[in-house]
C-alpha cells in the first residue's frame, strides 16, 4: 500500500505552480509533516510535507514542471509496523559480546532550516554539512549558502586561470520574479502612471522617538519606528483624498472607506508586498507588531496568497537600502504608492537662516486616469505636515 503526495489547493485564482527543489530524494526515509519539496506560486513559496511515515518510493514531478492544484507530485510507501505476535515471541537468551563503543562524531541538530537556503542548496548540490549556519540554532540562511559558495567558486578559480568559462551563471527565473516582471510591466502599460516629489524635515519625528522609545518597548514589547507614523500619516491623507485610495474597475472607480495598507519587504527571492488590513483604526504599537511579524514571515517564506491580497494603498522604503531618490512602480489595481527614502541632513532655510535638517524625499506615483495633479500634491502635503508635526497625529488635526 502506498500513499500519494497531490498539489494542494494554492490559494484563490491561482491554479498552477512550479516545482521547487525536493528537499527529499528517491528512496530516502522521511517523517510525518516533513517538508518534502517546495512549489513556487506566482507570489509565495509553499512547502509540501509528507502525510506518512516512510521512504519515497516515487518522484512525479521533477523540480522545474508546471503542475496544477490535485496533480501528483510524489509517492511514499509507509513503513512496516511491526507484528504484534511476533513482537510477543521473545528470543532465546544469548551471550552476545559486547561491541566497541564507536566515538561519538558532532552532528548538527535537527533543525530546519530557511527555505530560501534549503533551496540554494539543492540548485547547487551542496550539503548542509558543507554550510555553517548563522541563524538562531545554527539554522541555515540564503546568505550562508551564498558565503559558501563564494568560497567554492575562489578555490575553483585558482584551479582554471583566467578563463571565463567558471565565470558565468544560468539560473531559470523562478516563478515569483517572472510574475514580479510580468506585474510591474503590466503596470507601465496600462495605468497613466506619474509621478510628484516633495522633501519632509524629519526632526521633530526624530525627537519625539527619541524620547519615548524606550518607554514605548518597555510597554508594548516592540521597538517604535518611523513606519508608523507614515503608515498613520497616509491613512489620514486617503481620507482627505479618497481618489488615491481608489481604483478602476471597467467604466467604474471604487472608492475604498478603509486602508488596506501594503508594505513592501524585501526577500532572497525577491519584493512581496503583504497588506496590513485596516491600517487606519491601529495604533502605533499594532502596526509596529504587525509590520514586524510580516516582515519575519517573508524573509522566511512563510506568507499566504491571502497575505498579498486587498491591498488598497502601498508603501515602499528605499532608503533602508541607501536610495535618495527613486520612482515607485504601481502595484495595480492601487492607485497610488509612497516612496521613501534615506534620511540625509541637508543644509535647509528656516526662518531667513541655513540650517543643518535630517531631510528625506518623498515621492508619490500615482494613476493619472483616477488622480489628478492637484489631488496627488494634496496627498504628498498632507503626509509632509503630518510628518513634520506628529502631534497632529496624535490630535488627529
Amino acid at each position: 500500500m502506498t500513499v500519494e503526495i497531490h498539489v494542494p489547493t494554492l490559494g484563490e485564482s491561482v491554479t498552477e505552480a512550479t516545482v521547487g527543489p525536493w528537499v527529499k530524494r528517491k528512496g530516502e526515509a522521511v517523517d510525518t509533516d516533513e517538508i518534502i519539496c517546495e512549489l513556487e506560486t506566482d507570489k509565495v513559496t509553499l512547502e509540501v510535507r509528507a502525510t506518512t511515515s516512510g521512504t519515497i518510493s516515487e518522484i512525479v514531478a521533477e523540480e522545474g514542471k508546471t503542475v496544477g492544484v490535485g496533480e501528483l507530485l510524489a509517492v511514499i510507501k509507509p513503513e512496516e509496523k511491526s507484528d504484534p505476535k511476533s513482537a510477543k515471541k521473545e528470543p532465546s537468551p544469548t551471550i552476545r559480546k559486547a561491541k566497541p563503543k564507536e566515538s561519538a562524531q558532532p552532528s548538527k541538530p535537527d533543525i530546519e532550516d530557511a527555505p530560501s537556503g534549503r533551496k540554494m542548496m539543492a540548485q547547487h548540490g551542496i550539503d548542509r554539512d558543507q554550510v555553517e549556519g548563522s541563524g538562531k540554532d545554527g539554522r541555515i540562511l540564503k546568505e550562508d549558502v551564498e558565503k559558501t559558495l563564494k568560497t567554492v567558486r575562489t578555490v575553483s578559480s585558482d584551479h582554471t586561470g583566467h578563463s571565463e568559462s567558471g565565470l558565468e551563471e544560468r539560473v531559470r527565473m523562478s516563478r515569483l520574479r517572472l510574475t514580479i516582471a510580468r506585474r510591474l510591466k503590466e503596470a507601465q502599460n496600462t495605468a497613466a502612471m506619474l509621478t510628484t516629489y516633495n522633501e519632509v524635515d524629519m526632526s521633530q519625528i526624530m525627537t519625539l522617538r527619541s524620547s519615548f522609545k524606550e518607554d514605548f518597548e518597555k510597554k508594548h514589547g516592540i521597538r517604535l519606528g518611523f513606519m508608523s507614523f507614515f503608515i498613520k500619516a497616509c491613512c489620514s491623507a486617503l481620507i482627505e483624498v479618497p481618489e488615491v485610495n481608489a481604483e478602476i474597475d471597467g467604466d467604474d472607480i471604487v472608492f475604498k472607506r478603509f486602508v488596506h495598507m501594503g508594505v513592501a519587504v524585501g526577500t532572497p527571492t525577491g519584493l512581496v508586498v503583504p497588506v496590513l488590513r485596516h491600517a487606519e483604526s491601529q495604533t502605533f504599537s499594532e502596526i509596529e507588531k504587525n509590520i514586524a511579524e510580516m516582515a519575519g514571515r517573508a524573509r522566511d517564506g512563510q506568507l499566504t496568497m491571502a497575505d498579498m491580497q486587498g491591498g488598497t494603498f502601498s508603501i515602499s522604503n528605499g532608503g533602508v537600502y541607501g536610495s535618495l531618490m527613486s520612482s515607485p512602480i504601481l502595484n495595480p489595481p492601487q492607485s497610488g504608492i509612497l516612496g521613501m527614502h534615506k534620511i540625509q541632513e541637508r543644509p535647509v532655510a528656516v526662518d531667513g537662516e541655513v540650517v543643518i535638517r535630517p531631510m528625506m524625499y518623498l515621492a508619490l506615483s500615482y494613476d493619472h486616469r483616477i488622480v489628478d495633479g492637484k489631488g496627488a500634491v494634496s496627498f504628498l502635503v498632507r503626509v509632509k505636515e503630518l510628518i513634520e508635526n506628529p502631534q497632529r497625529l496624535l490630535i488627529e488635526i
